[in-house]
């Protein structure tokens, strides 16, 4: 017996059938996808997103997103699970974010103080909410959108971010659809 009769078989037994059994098997397979980008980056490269990073989601009275190594995750998220096109605009985006750090302080983006890559940074964020508006469904993703939206996933989803900018419960009980919210309260982490 061959893996599609055995499939097929298998299939029956479930009360149905596998439609393209081959596609299924296909599917195991890993694709042999090569990014165009310089992929993965290097380590100067990850201290850099973590620098970016950190300027979202600074230390305050909880750690920031570099104590969460979201320039690591970033690094696995943009290498494992972007598309090509994905991939260089964050590429390009790191030396874009260093070539506008260049113009306005006449300094590279980690020579800069944090009160300036956070005035560099605001700005870059307004320019990305702008070509958001306008761009077409064709066109990319800006660059410091996409490093935005990682360095929040990368944060929430850790450790640090979960167990110490949430509210986390590592043995949750019954459910309460009703719980009374006070001013200040953090957001319960999933």
């Amino acid at each position: 017996m061959n893996r599609r009769e055995a499939l097929n078989m298998v299939a029956l037994l479930m009360g149905g059938t596998v439609v393209g059994g081959t596609a299924f098997l296909e599917g195991c397979k890993m694709a042999d996808k090569k990014s165009a980008a310089a992929l993965p980056l290097t380590k100067d490269q990850i201290a850099f997103l973590d620098e970016v990073a950190e300027t979202i989601i600074p230390t305050t009275s909880t750690p920031g997103a570099k104590a969460a190594k979201v320039g690591e995750f970033m690094n696995t998220m943009v290498t494992d699970c972007y598309e090509e096109k994905d991939q260089k605009a964050v590429l390009e985006g790191l030396g874009k974010i260093d070539e506008a750090s260049q113009a306005a302080y006449k300094k590279g983006f980690m020579a800069i103080s944090a009160d300036q890559r956070k005035e560099l940074l605001s700005k870059i964020d307004k320019e990305a909410t702008a070509y958001a508006k306008s761009k077409k469904p064709e066109d990319g993703s800006h660059y410091f959108s996409l490093m935005k939206q990682l360095t929040l996933l990368g944060y929430f989803s850790s450790e640090v971010g979960a167990t110490q900018a949430l509210r986390y419960d590592p043995i949750p009980g019954k459910y309460q659809g009703c719980i009374d919210y006070k001013k200040g309260d953090k957001a319960w982490a999933l």
